[in-house]
């Protein structure tokens, strides 16, 4: 590109930053340059076009830089709504997105800004990135992909060894010579997405007046910076685009933070929350959704999950795009909360007023202990590991109630209820990572409750929860209180012994009866220790007793004691890791699972050391 093309930007006036997010924004408009769009790769299947694509994301210090996206259509389609799809930190532009929307009827464009596609006969990983970069046209492995030409959109890794994607401070490799959210990678790639859309309402097989943004973790963010463009009639944020508003600059506050944005934001959007992730911490959500200006949105928020979800909870992304896109579907109000502190027995109740315009298949209610007002990145441990207690609310006409025990009036109160439904026909989709799902529920969330120990004290409430030895008896909706991310199998993990009333009594052992009808190999695992465990198979419970001496890391160290211990898992097979990044120790325990899954009974503490393995 020649050096007389104009910038796609305007240079900055005697070097001042953009300080909010309109002058930041300035002078760009996402329309005005043309896209010069290449055809990299194409093929059919299962009635959808698929090809790799590549077109202008602008001209930046005089050089032009170049998008590479997956999209995809269904064959012969006219008219049908398009969405922008944006990945995650580590993550791909991957096929199987455009190609599960397109069998749903949408076009789908899944952008490439770090350089990373994965596809039939195109795949590019990072190791291919960076024969882009060092233009190894000769490799067997060479494929064009995004070129960020006089600046670093790329991320894990960057171009630039010096380059940490989210600032904003000034490098070679940045737009401007001063510290400028117009040098962030954030920036970058919103613009990058912002020309999808252009790229988008262009193919002839899509109509403009309908599109749509979504994207998980890093991309979350990127869709709620992308969705302040009055094209996107809807949005659908994962894992993202609600806590980025602590960073140490406040120049990067005022611009890139995520409340800027959400501000700015009139399309309805859905947040899909879990209740322990890392990056969109659900404490967050209450305010995100006061910030933005839409009166449309919804939540959904999967207890104990960290930064992934299954199925009833991925689905209500597509669900979203078929209401305010094609006006197929209509999704139930948000649930309805209300929470009564003073009562006759100090415990606190909750009411949950649902929808019904669908059939319910259940209402519970979690509520949690362990959260802190204004959580920040340096509290991942806390959030990650935070345990929410499970009640299934019981219905009384037209609403659903519960109550809630709690263990200290000195700890805050966290409260939400989840709604599952039924749905009219199942959906199926591409999940967070691209997992293909099929899914015959969705779940809706009411909005996070949150009540001060102040509060809770002020109101009477009295503590009635003690501690206790037993922590499962594996009876009712015991699952409720577990997780996993694959509902097919059958390992389950919880963060049980995290909260206070689980925590170990003075030297304790952990004990579990086990039944399994084929002899076996049982992980169970607490945080990045673990203990193998070898089952007889029978129809009779087999006692297992623990001392943290059982339970070694990737190292095969041992377990120094029960205090300060988070999640516990029960499974066939776990890989360990320990160490430092640079020198990591891998151990994997256990081994294939023969027969059905085992059952479980009294998982408990006790004190006496008896049968020690």
């Amino acid at each position: 590109m020649s050096a007389e093309a104009p910038d796609t930007l305007p240079a900055l006036q005697n070097n001042k930053a953009p300080e909010n997010l309109d002058e930041m924004w300035s002078g760009f408009d996402p329309r005005e340059e043309p896209l010069d769009v290449e055809l990299l790769h194409q093929w059919e299947e299962d009635g959808v076009v698929l090809r790799v694509v590549r077109f202008r994301i602008g001209i930046f210090k005089g050089r032009k830089a170049t998008l590479a996206a997956v999209y995809g259509f269904p064959q012969g389609a006219t008219d049908v709504p398009g969405l922008v799809q944006i990945h995650g930190g580590g993550q791909y532009a991957d096929y199987k997105a455009c190609l599960t929307n397109a069998k749903r009827g949408y076009a789908t464009v899944s952008i490439a800004w770090a350089g990373r596609i994965s596809a039939p006969q195109y795949r590019v990983g990072p190791d291919q990135v960076k024969l882009f970069w060092d233009q190894e046209t000769d490799a067997p492995d060479f494929k064009p992909t995004t070129d960020w030409g006089a600046v670093d959109g790329y991320h894990a890794p960057s171009r630039n060894a010096g380059n940490q994607f989210p600032s904003g401070k000034a490098a070679p490799w940045t737009l401007d010579p001063v510290e400028s959210p117009r040098n962030s990678g954030w920036f970058l790639c919103a613009v990058a997405a912002r020309r999808a859309l252009t790229f988008l309402e262009q193919q002839p097989e899509v109509d403009p007046e309908r599109l749509g943004v979504y994207g998980h973790s890093m991309g979350g963010k990127l869709t709620v910076l992308t969705a302040i463009d009055d094209r996107v009639q809807a949005a659908a944020p994962s894992c993202g685009g609600i806590s980025d508003r602590y960073n140490d600059s406040e120049l990067f506050r005022n611009t890139l933070g995520d409340d800027v944005s959400l501000a700015h934001l009139t399309c309805p959007i859905l947040f899909l929350s879990p209740a322990n992730d890392f990056h969109g911490r659900i404490g967050d959500l209450p305010r995100a959704v006061e910030e933005i200006q839409s009166r449309q949105w919804r939540v959904t928020c999967s207890p104990h999950h960290n930064h992934q979800d299954t199925a009833p909870y991925e689905a209500a992304t597509l669900l979203w795009f078929d209401q305010h896109l094609k006006h197929s579907f209509v999704f139930p109000a948000t649930p309805a909360t209300n929470l009564t502190l003073q009562t006759s027995d100090g415990i606190p109740t909750i009411r949950i007023d649902a929808d019904t315009s669908l059939p319910i298949e259940s209402v519970d209610v979690f509520y949690s202990q362990d959260g802190k007002p204004n959580e920040t990145p340096r509290d991942r441990d806390d959030v990650v590991h935070r345990f929410w207690h499970h009640v299934a609310a019981k219905r009384q006409e037209k609403s659903w109630t519960g109550s809630l025990p709690i263990s200290s009036t000195e700890k805050p109160l966290w409260v939400y209820a989840n709604v599952t439904y039924t749905l009219p026909k199942p959906v199926e989709g591409a999940g967070y990572y691209y997992r293909q799902y099929r899914s015959e529920t969705i779940n809706l969330s009411s909005l996070l409750l949150t009540v001060p120990p102040q509060q809770l004290q002020q109101s009477g409430v009295t503590p009635t929860q003690q501690p206790q030895t037993v922590i499962d008896d594996f009876a009712g909706d015991w699952q409720k209180e577990w997780f996993t991310y694959r509902p097919d199998e059958w390992p389950l993990t919880t963060n049980k012994l995290n909260a206070d009333i689980y925590h170990a009594p003075p030297d304790a052992v952990l004990a579990v009866d086990v039944k399994a009808d084929q002899g076996n190999t049982l992980v169970v695992r607490i945080d990045d220790h673990a203990a193998e465990v070898d089952l007889d198979g029978g129809d009779a419970w087999q006692p297992v007793v623990l001392t943290p001496a059982n339970f070694r890391d990737g190292a095969d160290d041992p377990l120094a004691g029960w205090e300060n211990i988070r999640q516990l898992e029960l499974s066939a097979t776990e890989r360990l890791q320990s160490g430092q990044r640079r020198d990591p120790k891998t151990r994997i325990v256990g081994g294939q699972w023969k027969g059905p899954p085992p059952q479980f009974r009294n998982l408990r503490w006790v004190s006496k050391e008896v049968d020690v393995l």
